[in-house]
């Protein structure tokens, strides 16, 4: 409920809360895949804070075992069992940040993660409700250096 309240994420017709939940990873990378994103936009971070604890969907389980990508039947994905890695969270109020290093370490953290298992560089980061409330990091980073970082 968290995340439809504080991240207004309501049905615009119907004004019902949104499904909402934790980043799902796996999914996320079969979406990279198939659109051929370089970089994306990492939206809503700002709706993240106040969380003690924060977690990834890093993979899943099915009958015991891994899957190494998105299943390809509904009926599997729909039995599932989501593997979590949970990171500190942050307190601090992001709203006004205009660069990545004026994150929280804990926000920043959680952003390199999350690049780090996508494998694709996140170059926006949202950081409030407004359309201009975007870190750009502009062009001249790359994964290197989030490797080594579990």
């Amino acid at each position: 409920l968290h995340f439809s309240q504080v991240g207004a994420e309501y049905g615009t017709t119907t004004g019902r809360p949104r499904r909402c939940g934790w980043l799902d990873i796996p999914q996320m990378k079969y979406s990279a895949l198939i659109n051929g994103f370089t970089s994306i936009n990492l939206t809503k971070i700002d709706v993240l804070t106040g969380i003690p604890e924060l977690k990834l969907g890093k993979s899943y389980k099915y009958k015991g075992e891994t899957l190494s990508s998105m299943p390809a039947s509904l009926e599997v994905l729909s039995n599932v069992e989501v593997q979590y890695e949970t990171l500190p969270g942050w307190t601090e109020d992001i709203s006004t940040c205009k660069t990545f290093d004026e994150l929280p370490e804990n926000c920043q953290r959680y952003i390199l993660r999350v690049q780090e298992l996508l494998g694709i560089p996140i170059r926006w980061i949202g950081v409030g409700p407004n359309r201009n409330d975007v870190i750009d990091r502009g062009e001249g980073w790359d994964l290197s250096f989030t490797s080594g970082n579990e």
